[in-house]
């Protein structure tokens, strides 16, 4: 327990410094490695000579370094988006290309012949400048953005780590001793024997809904079969409890039940279904689809809204926003995850890239 909450301040602590790194890094950018560039170079002397074209020179090459930590080129290059990537470096190559063109005054001899050879000679000069100060600036804007990547990633495995830590002392605080609750559930269940099958059944149902709570608490990842098979007691559990008014239709079409999953992942999108969307007075139908196709995992939701608008819009974003949270730190980039009320239903639409 004590390890969790110091790994907890561990990562608050390394949000801070990362944060203040970056700006590091940013600052000696712009008031040390530029300047430095500008003053040992040639282009010191352009400000007295030509002090607009100085100036578009040095607005460029910050605008590469800036760009070029916005486009995130680890990203672009882990996520396969070469497109993006090389449109981004052939128009700044082209920027840098035009800005060597920039039309500068001819230099003044009294043979106009030696004019026009030292007017090309300055010129290439300036070329071989211009180009020189590119290259370092774009060599030290993508290590820069490695190097932030690599420091992402270190505090993006942290976060993980965290927040189940965060879930796992949730679980602790509600939780009963697991052992006196399956005794006192044996207890039940021989009490009930032969009284009623569904009272039967739906001990059944708890008593595996609640094993599986408490195996996974442990585990990062469990296979989609383990998670289907959850969902499916969930599922049974319900309609147990419900009667003919509530039709569900549960349907899930996998290819690999053996991939890899987050446990109780969907859960809470379930949950929500049967909240907000059974009836036991009313006509309705829950809506649960699975899909896993080829490492992409589809999954969505749909419910009527049977509970008052105001408690539903009030209580249903919560749990949302938490998966959302949730999702982005264990899928960052390869996940979708939308919703959608209309006409008195509500929809729930998850995609992740799992492979």
């Amino acid at each position: 327990m004590l390890a969790r909450i110091a790994r907890l301040c561990y990562l608050c602590i390394m949000k801070s410094i990362e944060n203040r790194t970056y700006l590091v890094l940013d600052l000696f950018f712009c008031v040390v490695f530029m300047p430095i560039l500008v003053t040992l170079g040639p282009a010191h002397y352009w400000f007295r000579q030509w002090p607009l074209f100085t100036l578009l020179t040095c607005a460029f090459l910050y605008g590469c370094y800036f760009l070029l930590l916005r486009l995130n080129v680890p990203k672009l290059l882990i996520d396969k988006d070469y497109r993006k990537l090389a449109g981004a470096i052939a128009g700044l190559i082209f920027l840098n290309y035009m800005l060597s063109l920039y039309p500068l005054p001819d230099m003044d001899f009294v043979t106009p012949a030696l004019s026009e050879f030292q007017t090309k000679v300055r010129n290439f000069g300036v070329s071989i400048t211009l180009w020189l100060m590119f290259s370092l600036v774009m060599g030290y804007s993508l290590t820069i953005s490695f190097v932030k990547e690599v420091y992402r990633q270190l505090m993006l495995k942290k976060e993980i780590e965290a927040q189940r830590d965060r879930a796992e002392l949730a679980m602790f605080k509600a939780q009963i001793s697991p052992h006196f609750m399956f005794n006192t559930l044996n207890s039940l269940y021989s009490l009930v024997i032969g009284t009623s099958e569904k009272a039967e059944d739906a001990f059944i149902k708890f008593s595996e809904l609640l094993k599986y709570t408490y195996i996974t608490i442990e585990k990062e990842k469990v296979s989609l079969s383990e998670e289907i098979a959850y969902i499916q007691n969930y599922i049974d559990l319900q309609l147990i409890r419900l009667n003919s008014h509530t039709t569900v239709d549960w349907r899930y079409t996998v290819d690999n039940d053996h991939v890899a999953v987050p446990p109780m992942l969907m859960l809470t999108f379930v949950e929500n279904a049967f909240k907000y969307g059974a009836s036991t007075s009313k006509d309705c139908t829950v809506e649960i689809h699975l899909t896993v196709n080829d490492g992409r995992l589809e999954f969505e939701t749909r419910n009527n809204i049977m509970k008052h608008a105001d408690e539903f819009r009030k209580d249903v974003p919560i749990g949302i926003e938490n998966c959302r949270a949730r999702l982005g730190n264990l899928y960052p980039g390869r996940h979708s995850l939308s919703t959608v009320e209309k006409d008195g239903s509500f929809t729930v639409s998850l995609t992740i890239q799992l492979s």
